[in-house]
């Protein structure tokens, strides 16, 4: 279940690599990361729900917002593209 979400998350990204702004392939970019990072802590500790995974995610990017990785219009950016892509992706579900 978390793969194929992945798989889903990913694809969405890719879909808008041709007509995404640079914040767009920015903030799609830097989501891949913590998505992928998000998704091996899960299969590590046997979670398979897309809920889960959504915790894990804002918790990476919290992480990386407190350690200063991100300007505050960046923050935006990110965090609002990962609601969308997730969003998408439990609709595709």
């Amino acid at each position: 279940m978390i793969a194929e979400f992945e798989t889903r998350i990913l694809a969405l990204i890719d879909d808008r690599v041709e007509q995404a702004s640079d914040d767009e392939l920015f903030a799609g970019g830097y989501l891949r990361g913590h998505l992928t990072l998000a998704v091996a802590e899960s299969e590590q500790q046997g979670e398979q729900r897309a809920e889960q995974l959504d915790a894990r995610v804002q918790s990476s990017l919290d992480k990386a917002i407190k350690a200063g990785e991100l300007s505050p219009p960046d923050q935006v950016l990110v965090l609002e593209m990962w609601q969308k892509l997730y969003q998408a992706a439990l609709q595709a579900n």
